[in-house]
C-alpha cells in the first residue's frame, strides 16, 4: 500500500489543487458582487438636455455633453454622484423648447437643464427654471438681453455678445471708417447686441446711419430687396449679426448682386464667426474677403486629443453626417456638463425631491409647479466652481462666463486664416506669445498684415462711395449782391447756364483736387425764381439738413446752433467779428504839446538827476576847481548851471578831477540819448498824421444810440440784437459802396457810425478804403468760414484734411492774390491806421538812469574815502580836550577850503610867477567864501583849540584869554606855505 502511494503522488496533490480553484472562483464572484453593490450605491442626479436634435448642431452639442460625462466619471470613478441625462428635442422652436423644459421639470423632476440653444428659447426656459428653482445652464444663448431676467438659477457658460462689440469697434477704428450699417436678424438674438454695438461704435467716432433688419425666415426676394436698398446708400461697411444658416443666404445674395466686389467691407460677429471653419466651400466662395470675429480658444494637447476622439465617436453615432467640425459652442457644452457634474458631487447626498408651493392652486401647469429642494444648493455649487476647462478657464461671475480673447479671421479661398487678436487687456494685437499672452504694438494702429478684401483687393476700402453711378453732389451756394469776392453767381443767358466763381469756390475746387478719389458735384444757387437770394445763411445751411442739398460752399461761418444739425469742415479763413469805424487825425495843436513826448515820471526823474549830478560834480570839483568856488549862492548856481547846460552841451566850466570826468562821460551819454529821443518823438507829434478811430468800443455805440451797419442776411444782426441794439438802429448793408456812403454820413445824418461783420469781409472793405476806415477787434470770437455737409458725412474728415493741405501751402496764397490783391488802392496794404508812438516813459530809460546813479554814488564813495584817509589824523588826534564835534567841524572846514596841494593850483601859481619869500598870498578874485588858513596869517580858533601847546598861527578871534594862551608864531615863507598841505602843517 505504501508502495502504491509513492508511485502515484498525483493522487495525493489532487485535493489541494481543487481547493485552490474553488477559492479563486469564490474570490472572483465576491469581487463582482461587491462591484455591483458599489455601483448600486451611486447617487443618480437627473439632468435634462434641451437641444435641436433635428439640426447637426444639436447632435454635436449632445455628443459633447455625453463625452464630457464619460471623461469625468472615468477620471473620478470614486465620486458618489452620477448625472443621468434626459434628452428632449426643442424642434428648433421656442414653444418646443418650453414644452420640453416643462416636461422635464414637471414629470421627470430633473435637478438641472443643459440648454436650450438659442436666446429666444432660453428666455422662456429660464423663467420656468426660476419658478421651479431648477438651474438652467446654457452654453450657447449669448444675447445680452437675457441679463435682464436677473434669475439666480440662470447660468450662461458662454460669452455674452456684448463682449465682442469692443473687438468689432477696434477693427472699425483701426481702419478709420466713419459710417457702419449693422445687418441683424429680427429676434432676441439679433436685437440684444445692437445697443451695445452702437455705443461702442460711437466711442470710436463711427456713426450708424441705418439699421438693416432681416426676418429669421426671410426669403431670397426679401434679402435681395434689402441689399439693393443698402446699395443706394453711401456706407460700404456692414456688420452682420445672425446665425450661420441665414448668414450664408445673405452672402450668397450679396455676391449675386455685386456687393462682394471691391470697395465693400463685411464683418461678421461670432454668431457666424465661430462656425466659419465648419462652413463648406460653396458657402465660403460667396464670402471671400469677409472679416469674422471668433472666440479664441487656447490650443492645448488635451483639446487636440479631444477633437480627434470626438470626431471618431460622432462619426460612429451619426454615420450619415460627414465632414463635421466641433466649434467653440460644442467645447462650451463639454465644459458645462463637466462643471455640472462637479457641482453635483460637491452638493453630495441630499434631498432630490420637489415639494408643493404653499397655498398654490390653479388649473394651469405653470402655476402648479413644485419647487426643487436640490436646486438652490446646486446653483450655489455652480457659482463656486472653478477649473481649467477644455475651452479655457471656467469661472462664473454672477452666473456669467467672463470675457476672453477673440480672433479676427479673414476668409480666403476655401478656408479662413487668423490675421489678429483682440484681448481685454491690450485691445487689438497682431500675435500672441507662446504663453497665449498678447504682444503689445508700439503704434496706435494694429498691423494686420495682408488682408484680402472683397473683390480680391489688397487696398483698404475707404468705407463709403457716392451712391448710384453718375450721380453728382448737389452743392448749394449763396446768392449775394455785394462782397462777391467770396461767391459770385453769374447768369449766362446765351447758354442758359450759371457760372459760380469766387474765393470760396476756388478753395473748394482746390480741396477736391487733393482728394485721392473723384468727387462729382454741381453748384446750385440758393435763389428765388427772380434770381434774388432765397433766404439767410441759416436758411441755406438748414437746406442740407432737409436733404435738399448735399453740401453748402460759400462764406458760411461755423456757428454752434448750426452744428446741431450739420457738420463743418476745417475753416479756411481767419475767425472773428470786427467793427469798422472812420478814422480822424488827432494831432494836438496846443501850447503844451512840447511836454507830450515824455511822461511825467520821466520828466520828474530827469529833473532830479540834473540836480543830483550837479551836486556830485560840485562835491568832486569845488576844492580844486576855481570855477566851482565863491559865495554859496554862486557855487549852487554854478553847479546847477553846469548840470542843466549839459542838456544842450553849452557848459563852459571845465572839470579837472578824474572822478568828475568819468561821471560826465556817462552823464553826457545819458543826456544825448534823452535829447535825441525827445526830439524824434516831438517831431512825430507835430508832423506825422495820428489817425485814431472815432469809436473803440461797441458799447459806446450802444450808449450813444448810434446806428450800426451789418452785412445783409448774416447772423451778425442776431448778435447785435443780443447785445441790446434796437432793431431801428441796425442798418443792413449790401455792397462796399453803400457801406462807404453810410459811414461817411455818420449816424447823426442818417448813416451809420460803424459796420460790424466778419474779418474776411471787413478786410476787403478796409483794403479798398484804407485811408478812411480802420478795423477794431475782434469784438466776438468765431471759427471762420467752412464748408457744410450733412451730419456725420464721411466726406467731412477727408475734405477737412484736404482744406488743411490747401491752406497750409502755396495754393491759398495764389487764390488770395487772385481775389483780394486788386481791392487795395493804398500804398500801405496794412489795415492798421498810421499812428505815432506814445509818450516815452521811464520804463524805456531806467537802465541809463541806473548806470548814471551807480557811477555818481561810486564817485562819491571814492572821493569820500580818499578825503577821510588823507585827513584821518584830524579825527584821531590824541588831544582829548578837543571835542568830537569840533573835530568833525574842522573836517567840514577843511572840506570847504581849497586844496592848495592840488596840481591845478600849483599850475596856476607857476603861471602867475608866485614863489619868492615875502610875496603876499592873495585870495582868488572869484572867492568871497572864507579863505583857507594858508591864505592869510590870522587863523580861526579851530586851529588854536585843536593844536593847543604847538606853534600855530595867531588868531584875531575873540577867544577868551583862559582858552587861548599866548604862544610864539612861526613865520612860514609864502613859498613853503603853498607847497605844504594844510593837514601836514597842523600835524
Amino acid at each position: 500500500m505504501n508502495m502504491n502511494i509513492k508511485k502515484n503522488p498525483t493522487i495525493i496533490l489532487a485535493p489541494f489543487i481543487l481547493l485552490r480553484f474553488l477559492f479563486f472562483f469564490s474570490w472572483i464572484f465576491n469581487t463582482a458582487a461587491a462591484a455591483a453593490a458599489v455601483e448600486n450605491t451611486k447617487i443618480p442626479v437627473n439632468v435634462g438636455v434641451v437641444v435641436d436634435l433635428d439640426a447637426p448642431s444639436g447632435k454635436t452639442y449632445l455628443s459633447c455633453i455625453k463625452m464630457a460625462l464619460q471623461d469625468f466619471y472615468a477620471s473620478y470613478a470614486h465620486f458618489n454622484t452620477r448625472l443621468v441625462l434626459h434628452t428632449r428635442n426643442s424642434n428648433q422652436t421656442v414653444v418646443g423648447a418650453a414644452a420640453a423644459a416643462l416636461d422635464l421639470i414637471k414629470n421627470v423632476e430633473v435637478q438641472a437643464i443643459l440648454g436650450p440653444e438659442t436666446s429666444m428659447q432660453a428666455s422662456f426656459v429660464v423663467n420656468l427654471g426660476d419658478k421651479a428653482h431648477v438651474p438652467i445652464v446654457s452654453f450657447s444663448a449669448s444675447s445680452p438681453s437675457l441679463a435682464s431676467l436677473r434669475s439666480p438659477y440662470f447660468f450662461r457658460v458662454t460669452q455674452t455678445d456684448s463682449y465682442q462689440v469692443k473687438a468689432i469697434s477696434s477693427i472699425v477704428k483701426n481702419f478709420g471708417w466713419r459710417h457702419v450699417v449693422p445687418i441683424y436678424v429680427d429676434n432676441t438674438f439679433g436685437e440684444g447686441v445692437i445697443p451695445f454695438l452702437v455705443d461702442a461704435l460711437q466711442k470710436v467716432d463711427a456713426h450708424v446711419p441705418y439699421r438693416s433688419v432681416i426676418p429669421p425666415s426671410a426669403t431670397d426676394e426679401q434679402i435681395e430687396k434689402e441689399l439693393y436698398k443698402l446699395m443706394t446708400m453711401q456706407t460700404r461697411v456692414f456688420i452682420v449679426h445672425m446665425m450661420p444658416h441665414l448668414c450664408s443666404k445673405l452672402f450668397a445674395m450679396a455676391n449675386k448682386i455685386g456687393m462682394m466686389s471691391e470697395g465693400y467691407v463685411w464683418i461678421t460677429t461670432n454668431g457666424a464667426g465661430n462656425r466659419l471653419r465648419s462652413l463648406g466651400p460653396v458657402v465660403l466662395s460667396s464670402m471671400q474677403g469677409v472679416l469674422g470675429v471668433e472666440t479664441e480658444v487656447p490650443t492645448t494637447m488635451e483639446l487636440t486629443e479631444f477633437k480627434m476622439r470626438w470626431k471618431r465617436q460622432f462619426q460612429q453615432d451619426n454615420p450619415a453626417i460627414i465632414d463635421v467640425y466641433v466649434d467653440v459652442i460644442g467645447l462650451r457644452a463639454y465644459d458645462a456638463a463637466f462643471a455640472l457634474a462637479l457641482a453635483a458631487e460637491q452638493v453630495g447626498d441630499t434631498s432630490f425631491g420637489f415639494q408643493e408651493r404653499n397655498g398654490s392652486f390653479s388649473s394651469t401647469d405653470l402655476d402648479t409647479f413644485k419647487v426643487s429642494q436640490y436646486g438652490p444648493k446646486l446653483a450655489q455649487a455652480l457659482s463656486n466652481t472653478r477649473f481649467k476647462g477644455i475651452a479655457g478657464d471656467f469661472s462664473l461671475d454672477c452666473g456669467q462666463l467672463q470675457s476672453s480673447r477673440f480672433q479676427i479671421l479673414n476668409v480666403n479661398g476655401d478656408g479662413v486664416r487668423t490675421i489678429a487678436f483682440w484681448t481685454p487687456e491690450n485691445g487689438m494685437v497682431k500675435t500672441l506669445s507662446s504663453t497665449n499672452t498678447s504682444i503689445l504694438s508700439t503704434s496706435e494702429k494694429c498691423d494686420f498684415g495682408t488682408i484680402i478684401w472683397p473683390g480680391d483687393s489688397l487696398s483698404v476700402p475707404k468705407g463709403w462711395e457716392i451712391p448710384t453711378s453718375g450721380k453728382k453732389l448737389k452743392i448749394g451756394v449763396p446768392v449775394k449782391v455785394g462782397f462777391t469776392e467770396f461767391v459770385k453767381v453769374t447768369k449766362i443767358p446765351s447758354t442758359n447756364t450759371t457760372d459760380v466763381t469766387g474765393f470760396s469756390i476756388d478753395v473748394f475746387n482746390a480741396a477736391v483736387e487733393v482728394l485721392p478719389y473723384a468727387l462729382p458735384f454741381e453748384f446750385i444757387p440758393f435763389e428765388n425764381p427772380d434770381g434774388t437770394s432765397a433766404g439767410t445763411y441759416n436758411d441755406l445751411v438748414y437746406q442740407v439738413y432737409l436733404e435738399k442739398y448735399d453740401a453748402v460752399v460759400g462764406d458760411t461761418t461755423i456757428r454752434a446752433n448750426r452744428s446741431l444739425y450739420v457738420d463743418f469742415t476745417m475753416p479756411y479763413t481767419e475767425s472773428g467779428v470786427v467793427m469798422v469805424v472812420p478814422i480822424r487825425d488827432t494831432r494836438r495843436k496846443c501850447a503844451w504839446v512840447f511836454l507830450k513826448p515824455l511822461t511825467w515820471d520821466l520828466w520828474l526823474t530827469t529833473f532830479c538827476f540834473f540836480i543830483f549830478i550837479g551836486f556830485v560834480v560840485w562835491v568832486l570839483e569845488h576844492r580844486i576847481n576855481e570855477d566851482f568856488r565863491g559865495p554859496p549862492s554862486h557855487q549852487v548856481g554854478t553847479s546847477f548851471w553846469f548840470s542843466f547846460s549839459t542838456m544842450v552841451f553849452s557848459h563852459r566850466e571845465r572839470v579837472v578831477s578824474n572822478l568828475a570826468r568819468f561821471l560826465m562821460i556817462i552823464w553826457v551819454f545819458v543826456v544825448l540819448v534823452l535829447t535825441q529821443s525827445y526830439t524824434a518823438n516831438l517831431a512825430s507829434l507835430l508832423t506825422v498824421e495820428q489817425l485814431q478811430p472815432t469809436v473803440t468800443d461797441i458799447k459806446d455805440l450802444l450808449r450813444n444810440g448810434d446806428n450800426v451797419g451789418y452785412i445783409e442776411n448774416t447772423y451778425v444782426c442776431e448778435i447785435l440784437k443780443q447785445l441790446g441794439f434796437d432793431n431801428s438802429k441796425l442798418k443792413p448793408i449790401k455792397t462796399m459802396e453803400e457801406c462807404d456812403v453810410s459811414l461817411s454820413k455818420g449816424s447823426a445824418k442818417g448813416g451809420i457810425a460803424a459796420v460790424v461783420d466778419e474779418i474776411p469781409n471787413m478786410k476787403l472793405f478796409v483794403a479798398k478804403y484804407c485811408s478812411k476806415y480802420t478795423m477794431i477787434g475782434p469784438i466776438f470770437k468765431t471759427d471762420g468760414f467752412a464748408f457744410v455737409f450733412p451730419k456725420h458725412s464721411p466726406l467731412v474728415p477727408d475734405l477737412s484734411q484736404a482744406v488743411l493741405n490747401v491752406t497750409g501751402g502755396e495754393k491759398i496764397m495764389n487764390i488770395e492774390n487772385k481775389w483780394f490783391s486788386q481791392e487795395s488802392k493804398c500804398e500801405d496794404k496794412s489795415t492798421t491806421p498810421r499812428v505815432s508812438s506814445n509818450s516815452l516813459g521811464l520804463e524805456s530809460f531806467w537802465g541809463l538812469f541806473l548806470i548814471a546813479g551807480m557811477a555818481s554814488i561810486l564817485a562819491l564813495i571814492i572821493f569820500l574815502a580818499s578825503f577821510l584817509y588823507k585827513h584821518r589824523h584830524v579825527l584821531k588826534h590824541s588831544d582829548s580836550r578837543a571835542s568830537k564835534w569840533r573835530r568833525v567841524r574842522a573836517m567840514f572846514e577843511i572840506f570847504n577850503d581849497k586844496d592848495i596841494s592840488s596840481h591845478t593850483f600849483k599850475s596856476s601859481q607857476q603861471r602867475d610867477g608866485i614863489g619868492g619869500v615875502g610875496d603876499e598870498v592873495k585870495a582868488s578874485p572869484n572867492s568871497n567864501w572864507p579863505e583857507s588858513p594858508f591864505s592869510y596869517l590870522d587863523h580861526t580858533d579851530k586851529d588854536f583849540v585843536l593844536f593847543e601847546g604847538q606853534q600855530t598861527p595867531s588868531t584875531t578871534s575873540h577867544a577868551s584869554p583862559e582858552m587861548v594862551p599866548k604862544i610864539e608864531l612861526d613865520i612860514i615863507p609864502v613859498q613853503e606855505m603853498h607847497t605844504t598841505p594844510v593837514t601836514d602843517r597842523f600835524a
